[in-house]
């Protein structure tokens, strides 16, 4: 090792020391400080009076009727949103992965709904959604009255609100995903193509036997990134649905939110969120082995 790589070992922690105390004082604290609570009886209002509870704060929240049903409801979601959006933004990435000004502005296009607060879409895809009711008909129940098919109240019928949202949120979030594709293409060694297809590979198995093993660690990334969006779900169907028709949309945040503000009970929702995120850390960990299998 020489003198200047001993030098940069040396201060390297130096700066990563900034962005560890932010994430400890941030991150790992308040996580700690939730977990305590998480084992306490107590009142949002009466901070001072706590009283142990062991895990049975964990007990009455599994037991909870309304929590389970939106657990239900977000595992459900996840898996309508996180392959539907990785599918449709890697598709969107091979498409408009080309160096002319009109696929950029393309790319912009597909991106823009990514920078819009998420309760002005919300109220957006509400109105589109709108059930059919003379001319106050949503431009969606349009459209299938001219095709001559029945209007439907989405966001009213307990079975589709939840993939009327789904369906909104894929929307929203495809263009994140298509622009780390995007990023993640870039790697792909363009020679390995070019041989591919000199030696007559059609583009589908250039991609299903070079592009998609070489994106393997995006994948994972888009992947592991999606799943928490989608167990992180609240705006969309607090805004759309407040969580009904009859607990048919109603998410584990949303249900986490109501034991701290409308319940008043910190302890519970201390304990719902330690139950959510172990369900994502472990998640997260059978994506990352799945995707580790494949690979061998």
């Amino acid at each position: 090792m020489t003198s200047w790589e001993r030098s940069y070992a040396r201060s390297a922690p130096w700066f990563l020391l900034p962005a560890a105390v932010l994430l400890g004082v941030f991150v790992v604290v308040p996580t700690l400080h939730a977990l305590y609570l998480s084992f306490h009886q107590i009142d949002l209002l009466s901070l001072d009076r706590q009283r142990w509870s062991g895990v049975s704060q964990y007990a009455a929240v599994l037991s909870d009727p309304r929590f389970r049903r939106a657990f239900a409801n977000t595992a459900l979601f996840a898996l309508l949103v996180v392959p539907t959006q990785t599918v449709v933004s890697f598709a969107l990435a091979l498409w408009v992965n080309r160096p002319e000004a009109p696929w950029r502005a393309l790319r912009t296009v597909f991106f823009a709904p990514t920078v819009v607060a998420m309760p002005v879409l919300a109220i957006l895809w509400t109105l589109l959604y709108q059930p059919a009711s003379g001319s106050d008909a949503g431009p969606i129940n349009r459209v299938l009255l001219g095709l001559g098919l029945p209007a439907h109240a989405w966001l009213r019928d307990p079975r589709t609100s939840l993939l009327a949202v789904a369906a909104m949120s894929v929307w929203q979030g495809v263009g994140l995903q298509m622009m780390i594709f995007l990023a993640g293409l870039k790697a792909v060694p363009p020679a390995q193509l070019e041989a591919a297809k000199l030696d007559g590979a059609s583009a589908w198995q250039r991609t299903w036997h070079i592009t998609i093993p070489a994106l393997r660690n995006t994948f994972v990334f888009v992947l592991s990134v999606t799943s928490i969006f989608a167990f992180r779900l609240f705006v969309q169907p607090y805004l759309m649905t407040r969580g009904g028709p009859g607990n048919s949309s109603v998410s584990l945040v949303e249900a986490i939110y109501e034991m701290t503000f409308v319940a008043q009970d910190l302890g519970m929702a201390c304990a719902a969120s330690m139950l959510l995120l172990v369900t994502l850390c472990v998640l997260t960990a059978l994506q990352r082995l799945a995707l580790a299998e494949v690979r061998e």
